[in-house]
């Protein structure tokens, strides 16, 4: 105990905490004041850097296919072999960077796009539904993924080919800025670090647990409650923390190779039981109207008639998923050990994209299809009964709806847990001072913060405050972010090219490169 103790870095818990708590506790007493001032926060982020984020995110894939495609390609992390199958790997990796939050906007957030499409298209017209498809798997596919990946390599290689023994964003820019760098700033990365990835997961439990309950409450004939949000919070809590326990191998890697295959089912299900040729056609005529737009699409920000949809959406989505590139780049830096750079960049971006192109492509068209045959008026539900309510109501127009509702359950419950534990193992990472020998972080941290993932939200749906405002708030620390990723960029590029970086080299960067080892 006392072991573990003295791995734990005190003086950056302690200023994570109490930022975490005086904002929340702030919000919690001054709601309507927060939600302005994150709103002003968010529009000023979004109008004065929206094409950076445009930008960053259109680079991120030019990037990561010239690495993967080039010389540098066939660099291995570490020595050894894969310690994860394809699939396992593949699973864990999706099951982290999606989440049951995926479920959800893969059955809502076309209709959002056919009331208010993009390119001055007719509000629900056959073009704007045509759109809508194609814009959720662009939101959700290539660029994101991309954002996740080109983050993660510097981290990767720092800790599987330099030997940077700390599993944190500021070990990998001490190593690059050499001189340049002091603890302040080490403290100041990993804080920010540390609030966006309680943000964000607060906001995924606290958008996913009203969503699971009523298709609860709508299995047991009640209406749903915060004694229900309690009890299935508890639950999810128990399974990550028991996940968290037994460690990755045991725990999250069993958990996302059930939770891919029950979705895959749940999906093939929709798809045979469904409109199966509406939802083929209209997920091919999206995906190929996606990849015939992907620039114009990458890079849009409509200058002259100044609406709101790029800043509302495209550049909302990059900046969202850079609150999750940090925790995400920890997280496959952990499971990537003895894959090349390009099978990461493959797996990540290929394999990611595909799992969200079948996921939106089956589920989005589903539901629009309940709408178009109006069985159920997706649009108008959003507005008067809320997105949690309306997907039981579409999951409510297959066959053996019962079954399918239980499925949804299950599969988002397995979302959370596999999600969340990933994130306890970063935050446990990044606020430890060492790892053991098999590069975990103490288990009393990990089960700590899966405590903390879980009482933020808790909080805030007891006392009624936005979470949305803790969105917005986690969202504006994506900027932050993304200047550290350049700076971990600058370096990884020079690493790849022999050189050393800046400055006076820092004590780590003295340790030899070790040679990449060539793909079998």
């Amino acid at each position: 105990m006392k072991q573990q103790r003295n791995t734990v870095d005190k003086p950056l818990m302690l200023v994570s905490l109490t930022t975490i708590f005086f904002i929340v506790a702030g919000l919690s007493l001054f709601p309507e004041q927060g939600n302005a001032m994150a709103k002003q926060l968010f529009n000023v982020l979004t109008e004065q850097f929206g094409s950076v984020y445009l930008l960053f995110g259109f680079f991120s894939v030019i990037a990561l296919a010239c690495i993967a495609f080039g010389k540098h390609g066939n660099i291995r992390l570490g020595d050894n072999k894969p310690q994860y199958s394809l699939f396992t790997y593949l699973a864990m990796m999706i099951c982290a960077g999606l989440g049951s939050a995926t479920v959800y906007w893969a059955f809502l957030e076309w209709g959002y796009y056919y009331m208010s499409p993009p390119y001055n298209i007719e509000a629900n017209s056959t073009q704007a539904a045509e759109w809508a498809t194609s814009y959720n798997m662009f939101h959700w596919g290539i660029s994101a993924w991309s954002l996740y990946c080109i983050a993660s390599l510097p981290v990767a290689y720092s800790f599987h080919v330099r030997k940077n023994p700390q599993l944190k964003l500021s070990a990998v820019c001490e190593s690059i800025m050499g001189r340049f760098y002091n603890a302040a700033v080490g403290k100041t990365i990993d804080t920010i670090f540390i609030f966006s990835c309680v943000g964000a997961m607060g906001i995924t439990l606290g958008l996913s647990v009203p969503m699971v309950t009523e298709g609860i409450a709508e299995l047991l004939g009640t209406e749903s409650s915060f004694g229900m949000n309690l009890a299935l919070m508890l639950g999810i809590t128990a399974l990550f923390t028991i996940s968290s326990y037994v460690g990755i191998e045991k725990g999250m890697a069993k958990l996302s190779d059930m939770n891919t295959k029950l979705a895959v089912l749940f999906v093939l299900a929709i798809l045979v039981l469904g409109p199966t040729t509406f939802i083929i056609d209209q997920s091919v005529n999206g995906y190929g109207l996606m990849l015939q737009n992907f620039i114009r699409m990458s890079l849009w920000t409509d200058p002259v008639e100044g609406g709101s949809f790029p800043t509302s959406w495209t550049v909302f989505y990059w900046a969202y998923w850079m609150t999750y590139v940090p925790f995400m780049a920890l997280f496959v830096t952990k499971v990537s050990a003895g894959r090349t750079l390009k099978e990461v960049i493959l797996s990540m971006v290929l394999g990611g994209s595909a799992g969200c192109f079948i996921f939106f492509g089956v589920l989005g068209s589903y539901s629009m299809s309940t709408h178009l045959n109006e069985l159920v008026n997706v649009t108008e539900s959003l507005n008067s009964i809320g997105g949690s309510a309306t997907v039981v109501e579409v999951l409510k127009t297959l066959p053996f709806s019962a079954l399918f509702i239980v499925v949804f359950a299950v599969m988002s419950i397995l979302f959370l847990a596999t999600t969340l534990d990933s994130a306890s193992f970063t935050l446990a990472a990044t606020a430890a001072n060492q790892l053991d020998e098999n590069a975990n972080p103490p288990t009393a941290l990990r089960l700590f913060w899966c405590l903390i993932l879980a009482a933020v939200p808790l909080a805030m749906m007891f006392i009624d405050a936005p979470l949305s405002t803790v969105q917005t708030l986690a969202i504006v620390t994506s900027l932050p972010l993304m200047v550290v990723i350049f700076i971990m960029l600058y370096g990884f590029f020079r690493w790849l090219n022999g050189r050393e970086t800046v400055g006076e080299p820092a004590p780590l960067a003295e340790q030899p490169i070790v040679a990449a080892v060539p793909a079998d």
